[in-house]
């Protein structure tokens, strides 16, 4: 039996992303834990498969279709919560595109569009669900960066890794505004987590395997289902007076040293 203070029964989460990966994994957890969803994805067919995971959790489902870079359709999101529930207790920003490209060559409409749906249409979500939050005096919201947004990664990422500490940054200065009247804002930092996009990355250029793992002294990837538990910690009461974090989840990798090593890894251990 889980501890009280976990408990998320009747509480309305929207999760944007929530089609797939960790936006899949999160709607579901927080549905485990007693609560209602709005699925937001601009991949219409995953979300309809999430809300039927969920409703067969008895849980009340709704999908969204809506593209986070684009302002209208958020806001016209939001106003679908309100129709439906009237409230918004928690919110997951999960979704978001990365795009590559050396600092050198890459055209700043490709830096622009990235920016677009990671920082503009990230805190659109945050402004119009911590509104509403206030006006309760309660809820919590939850963005996910990525290591990006407190290192650096080199290797063509200059236009996710700005946006990525826009999102720390937002973070920190949206709890330092509203946690005084009940709104708490967290981030969680993953590390390299299992998807199509890193899947194709690494067909493409194997070696990042061990690049990657290197790094990462529990010796594996991360997986979607790793961003339950830490989501539903930071949308409960559990962490009642936890604001402004920026939680790594990244099996060790921002405690070891750039030149560490651990034993058993892809690199020399001596």
């Amino acid at each position: 039996m889980s501890h009280p203070v976990f408990d998320l029964t009747d509480r309305v989460a929207l999760v944007s992303g929530a089609a797939s990966g960790m936006g899949k994994a999160m709607s579901i957890g927080f549905a485990e834990s007693g609560a209602h969803l709005v699925l937001a994805d601009i991949n219409t067919e995953g979300m309809a498969d999430t809300a039927s995971q969920i409703e067969a959790l008895g849980r009340k489902a709704i999908p969204v279709t809506c593209d986070v870079g684009d302002i209208d359709q958020i806001r016209a999101m939001f106003a679908r919560v309100d129709k439906e529930f009237g409230r918004i207790d928690i919110l997951g920003n999960i979704a978001g595109e990365a795009s590559l490209g050396a600092p050198e060559d890459i055209a700043l409409e490709q830096v622009q569009e990235v920016m677009r749906t990671l920082v503009v249409g990230r805190f659109c979500c945050c402004q119009e669900g911590g509104r509403r939050m206030l006006a309760a005096g309660k809820g919590s919201i939850i963005n996910i960066g990525s290591l990006a947004s407190i290192t650096a990664l080199g290797r063509g990422h200059i236009a996710y890794s700005m946006s990525m500490g826009a999102v720390a940054q937002m973070t920190r200065e949206l709890s330092t505004e509203w946690s005084g009247r009940g709104v708490r804002v967290n981030a969680i930092l993953p590390a390299q987590v299992t998807n199509s996009f890193l899947e194709k990355r690494i067909a493409a250029e194997p070696r990042m395997v061990d690049t990657w793992l290197g790094g990462i002294p529990t010796g594996r990837f991360g997986k979607p289902e790793d961003i339950v538990g830490v989501g539903i910690f930071l949308a409960s009461d559990a962490s009642a007076w936890v604001t402004g974090a920026l939680l790594p989840m990244d099996g060790g990798n921002l405690a070891m040293n750039a030149g560490g090593t651990y034993p058993g890894g892809p690199v020399v251990s001596g």
